[in-house]
């Protein structure tokens, strides 16, 4: 996976969702695909495979509210199956829990993270306890796709990262995929759940390429990966700060800084045996998260660390990148103090190698 986003691929096939049928191309191993055609072109393979599967939510059809994620899924499948609905998140949500118990499997899109709070009473009251609550008769098989917009001077109402909030609550499974080939296999997995996944989307990774198998396949839940190896301090990762990571990993190594980047990909469950036995390796944890630092992601990763074992292998206290603890700004001059980037993590990284 490269650390930065390169410059869009031309290639000779559609990667996006037409009226027409896919055709066969020959390629060598794996074509190379950006993040938002992958989901693209994984919400048109669903739906098409499945006849249950579907897309509901405000904006769906909207570039202006989902990017280039679902270009051509009307004109393709019609407003049956993708299904643009008004803006009323409590509702919308309660319409795709009732599918879910009907045995459908919606694909239910919040463009702008911050109005699922709308929601939180059919998310954390009854889509997250159905199928507890009935004793496993009942599944509530709801993809949750929440899309994060930071940036671009959208301020405190439109640029929220709350996945920390929705890994608190049980019954739900939260992911959040770095690169394109793990946006097409999380999202897979997430609609063949039985029960609900929030599959967390942020827009700031849209033009990063890499390579994608054409077919379907799934990536597992709960399973994190290294993205760059390293022995002397470990950077636990998530969402596009996985790339900020890598930006940063490869600066300090000419440094002769060998830095480990891990890859969460699955924020609840999280993989905690590929997070210890990297942080016994080296011996120094950095965590980097999106999200706010109180009770955030990075807090909780600092709790497994604090309460197992390998604590006292631990050569210097943990640091935390993160955003701080106030609202998005609306403005560019401060946006640029205000989200964590390579710069902060590389500082960071430093600063836990001096303690």
């Amino acid at each position: 996976m490269q650390g930065k986003a390169p410059t869009r691929m031309k290639t000779t096939f559609s990667t996006m969702c037409t009226n027409e049928d896919y055709e066969e191309h020959e390629v060598n191993f794996m074509r190379k695909i950006n993040f938002a055609q992958a989901i693209n072109e994984t919400l048109c393979q669903l739906i098409d495979k499945n006849n249950h599967v579907f897309l509901i939510g405000q904006g769906v059809t909207s570039p202006w509210y989902v990017g280039s994620t679902t270009v051509g899924l009307i004109q393709r499948f019609g407003s049956k199956r993708v299904i643009d609905t008004p803006t009323s998140e409590n509702a919308v949500t309660g319409v795709a829990l009732g599918a879910a118990l009907a045995r459908m499997h919606p694909i239910l899109c919040f463009p702008r993270m911050d109005f699922m709070y709308y929601a939180m009473d059919q998310i954390a009251n009854h889509i997250a306890n159905w199928h507890y609550m009935f004793g496993g008769q009942l599944n509530t098989p709801v993809t949750l796709w929440a899309i994060i917009n930071r940036g671009g001077e959208q301020a405190a109402q439109h640029s929220q990262a709350i996945q920390a909030i929705f890994t608190h609550i049980p019954g739900l499974k939260v992911v959040a995929p770095s690169t394109p080939y793990d946006a097409k296999g999380l999202l897979v997995t997430c609609v063949e759940e039985d029960n609900p996944v929030v599959y967390i989307d942020d827009r700031w990774l849209y033009q990063y390429e890499g390579e994608v198998p054409e077919e379907l396949y799934s990536v597992p839940i709960g399973k994190g990966v290294v993205r760059h190896k390293g022995e002397d301090v470990t950077v636990v990762a998530t969402s596009y700060m996985v790339h900020e990571a890598i930006k940063a990993a490869e600066q300090l190594e000419k440094e002769k800084i060998k830095t480990e980047v891990v890859d969460l990909r699955s924020l609840k469950p999280l993989d905690e045996n590929l997070l210890l036995t990297s942080v016994k390796k080296t011996g120094r944890l950095v965590i980097a998260d999106g999200g706010w630092k109180t009770c955030g992601i990075t807090a909780e990763i600092s709790a497994r660390i604090a309460e197992n074992d390998i604590f006292k292998s631990i050569k210097a206290p943990i640091i935390r990148v993160s955003l701080p603890d106030t609202p998005a700004p609306a403005s560019s001059s401060l946006e640029k103090v205000y989200y964590p980037n390579a710069k902060k993590i590389m500082l960071a990284v430093k600063r836990v190698l001096e303690m």
